[in-house]
């Protein structure tokens, strides 16, 4: 099982750039980069509230578990 970060379809719907949401939230390109590239072992609450509100967006938009055996070819 794992988290998997849509970051990038919830940028696309808002039609947001990588450098946009990274000044709106105060991080920096290369870890939102590393998020939304479901490189990221783990994520600040706090960073978290601050992309939910930059996108307005909940969690679950951005985060969805997967279990194993699923989305594998």
């Amino acid at each position: 099982m794992k988290i998997v970060v849509n970051l990038d379809v919830m940028m696309a719907r808002r039609k947001m750039s990588l450098g946009e949401l990274a000044q709106r939230v105060d991080i920096t390109m290369a870890n939102l980069s590393i998020l939304k590239n479901n490189k990221a072992r783990a994520i600040r609450f706090s960073t978290l509230e601050a992309i939910c509100a930059a996108l307005d967006c909940q969690p679950g938009d951005i985060l969805e578990f997967v279990p194993d055996g699923e989305g594998e070819p």
